[in-house]
């Protein structure tokens, strides 16, 4: 092996390395700002619906119908609201991997928050 070829390998490897570094932040700093899993909910006219690995941050709104069951199979536990908004007192925790259902006769939820 050369001498110029040497002076280049090394410099080409640390680089190689940096930049594989790089990537593999990069693809890790988005694993806190999604709830890895599927947040499933029927809404108050009979339609399923399932979002697959929904962000944690801020407030999510329920269609206008509202949920009449939710069932969290995400890796982070979820807050359900009587608003849409998320505020009011009557909320509803549901922790990963449950799920709850209103009662007959009971307001839909209408929005969701993740506790993370």
């Amino acid at each position: 092996m050369s001498a110029t070829s040497r002076r280049y390998r090394h410099p080409a490897l640390a680089a190689g390395a940096a930049l594989l570094t790089l990537a593999a932040a990069a693809g890790c700093s988005g694993l806190g700002r999604s709830a890895v899993g599927t947040l499933s909910y029927e809404t108050a006219r009979h339609r399923h619906v399932t979002v697959t690995n929904p962000s944690v941050k801020g407030c999510h709104r329920f269609p206008p119908a509202g949920a009449v069951s939710v069932e969290n199979t995400t890796s982070v536990d979820v807050k359900l609201y009587p608003t849409r908004d998320c505020t009011g007192d009557d909320t509803i925790y549901v922790p990963a991997s449950l799920s709850d259902v209103r009662a007959p006769g009971a307001d839909p939820w209408r929005s969701f928050s993740f506790i993370h």
